[in-house]
Parts: structure tokens; sequence; C-alpha cells
């Protein structure tokens, strides 16, 4: 059996009619870049999240980094970010000309521990990440924040639709930051990004940075970038959108499958989630002192896995230089994690087959 770590090809050959018929429409009306369409889905996704804006741009990388442009996160600013996430996170940070400050996560649920986090007098922003789909604890975030006077920026690039005491992610920072990589939860079909936010002020600045610093024709108040949302992209996510949940509850039960087959391993960590969130488990990531061999073992099966992620940022080339302190739950952990296949498209069948792998190789 061969079974893929994500099997996007599933998800699309089931709306795919749906999805050639929107995306036919826009062809034939001929209007390709910040058209009715994106404002519909804007509209749609804002109202899904619990918020009064959303404004679409190109990346999960630009939604990061026009926040924090329009937030005025600059230079000799230093912004709290997670070791345990993907590299856009601080890169990010480090294009708004700001500093990104490493902070080691919780070694059971790999988000950021604010507990041992580093404040000094140019600590502006932090950047909790709701890492593989697990919101973060954003009760412990949001006092952080408060008794320090951070801005709180969402990195939710991995959790579309998971909640936190009710709430949704992206609803409760002074902005929600969103990837749409085509893999992710809610995924287009290709790149693109999207920014929610409560603030009216800030929606209007990220609107101008997205389009060259302009709100009309000719009119350039700030010097900008080119990161919209193109509507192609815009009637797919929300033909997807549709669907979200429904394959966010599909992925809930192929985790709970998971558990309780795996649950006999004393060896294997599975995933934690924390009581008060809803997880949409983006990934299903493992915890296993030899990972490495047992990796091999489910490729030889035909079991595609991966790591997310096998370098923590502070330890990657821009950052290894400049940074000495030790992230110890993140640096264990980056040798001992395996995300097994995850998506709503898997079936009973092929779940039994990667938990018998794992318990065949134990």
């Amino acid at each position: 059996m061969k079974i893929p770590l994500i099997g996007l090809e599933r998800q699309t050959r089931s709306i795919k009619a749906e999805l050639k018929r929107h995306i036919s429409r826009v062809i034939e009306e001929g209007w390709f870049v910040l058209g009715e369409n994106l404002e519909r889905f804007e509209k749609e996704f804002a109202e899904y999240c619990q918020t009064k804006f959303a404004v679409g741009v190109a990346s999960g990388t630009d939604a990061l980094l026009l926040s924090l442009k329009a937030l005025g996160v600059g230079p000799g600013d230093e912004v709290l970010v997670p070791c345990n996430t993907f590299f856009a996170t601080a890169e990010a940070v480090t294009h708004a000309d700001a500093t990104p400050i490493f902070v080691d996560v919780n070694p059971r649920t790999y988000n950021i521990d604010v507990f041992g986090a580093r404040v000094t007098a140019k600590t502006k922003a932090i950047i909790p990440v709701h890492l593989y789909g697990q919101p973060a604890d954003m009760e412990a975030v949001r006092e952080f924040a408060e008794k320090h006077d951070l801005l709180v920026v969402e990195d939710a690039s991995q959790a579309h639709g998971a909640t936190y005491k009710g709430r949704k992610v992206g609803s409760m920072g002074d902005v929600g930051c969103f990837s749409f990589y085509p893999t992710k939860p809610l995924g287009a079909i290709g790149d693109g990004g999207l920014v929610t936010t409560d603030d009216g002020e800030v929606a209007v600045k990220i609107r101008q940075l997205r389009n060259h610093g302009r709100t009309e024709q000719n009119v350039h108040l700030i010097p900008g970038y080119t990161s919209r949302l193109d509507e192609v992209q815009a009637v797919a996510l929300a033909v997807k959108l549709k669907h979200l949940d429904e394959w966010n509850s599909r992925r809930r039960d192929v985790a709970e499958k998971y558990d309780k087959l795996l649950e006999d391993l004393a060896q294997v960590q599975t995933p934690y989630c924390i009581p008060s969130a809803e997880h949409v488990y983006h990934l299903y990531v493992i915890r296993f002192p030899k990972r490495d061999a047992l990796r091999a073992k489910l490729r030889d099966l035909g079991i595609e896995t991966s790591i997310h992620y096998p370098t923590p940022i502070h330890l990657q080339p821009p950052y290894k230089g400049s940074y000495s302190s030790r992230l110890r739950n993140g640096e264990k952990a980056a040798k001992e994690i395996l995300s097994l296949p995850m998506f709503a498209e898997l079936t009973d069948e092929e779940v039994k087959y990667v938990s018998d792998a794992v318990h065949k190789y134990l």
C-alpha cells in the first residue's frame, strides 16, 4: 500500500467540478486582481473567523510581514518567536527590519512557552504560532502580552478553523495571519495569504501596503509591496471554505483513530490537545526516540512521512551565529518528532495500515 503524507489530489478530485465552474467564470469576466470575488471571500472569511476585517495578500509570509509593518514594528524592535515553527515566522520579522528573539516551546504541545521568554525594553511584539493545527495557550499569551505591553500577532497558518475557548484562531490577537499554501487545512491552488483584525486602521494600512501603498489609482501614500490575493485563488478558497468544517471534523476523526491504535505503545508519544482547544490536525505529529529508524521502516512499507521541523530556527544558518541561548525543549523535540500521513480523505484502512506498521517496527 502506498500512502502519501498529504493526499491533496484526493481533495481536489472531490470538488473538481465546482472549482472549474467558478474559475471559468473568473476567466470569462476577465477581472483577475482586486475584484469582487476577493472582496466577497474577505467578508466570508472574516465572518468565519469572528473578526471585523480580512485582507487577502499573496502569501502567509506576506501576511506576517505586512502585519508587522502595519503595527509599526521595525528597526530596533525585538519580536518573540517560538523556535519550533516554519522559518517564515522569523523571516518576516527580519524583513520588517526587527530582530526575532527565539523562545522555547512546551514539550507536549510544541507551542510557544511564554514563561521562558526574555523581555527587554526593545521587545515590541510576540508571535504565537498555532502549530500543527492546535491553538497556542492564548490566555497565557494575552496575559503575558498585557503585562509587558506587547502586540500579539497570531500565526494561524496551520490552524484554519481551530478554536480556543470557543474563539476562532485569528481573532485573539491584534492581527491573525493565515497561509493558504495548498497543503494547509484551507489551501489555495497556488500561493495565498490573509490577515484578520478588528482594527480598522490596521486593515486600511495593510490594504495600502499590499498594493504599492495606494488606496486609489496613482496616489501612493506610502512605499508598499505587490502582495495581492488574486481572483482565481479567492474563488477557489471560497469553494473550499464551505467544506472546511467537514474536513476538519474528519481530520479529528483520523487523529482519534491514530490515538486509539497507538495508545498501547508506551514509547510513542501521540499529540496532546489542551482541554480548552479544538485541534484541526493540520499534521499528526508523534514523538519517538528512534525517529529516523522508524521513518526508514515506514518508507520501506510505502508510507510517506515528514519532520516538522528537523532544525529549530535559532540553529538555522541566518540566526545560529548570533543566537547562543539553548532552547532545550525545541532542540530535543526536533530530534524525535515525526509527522504521519494526515488528511481528511485518509481512509480507516490506511490509518490502520500506518498504525500496524509502527507496531511492526517496535
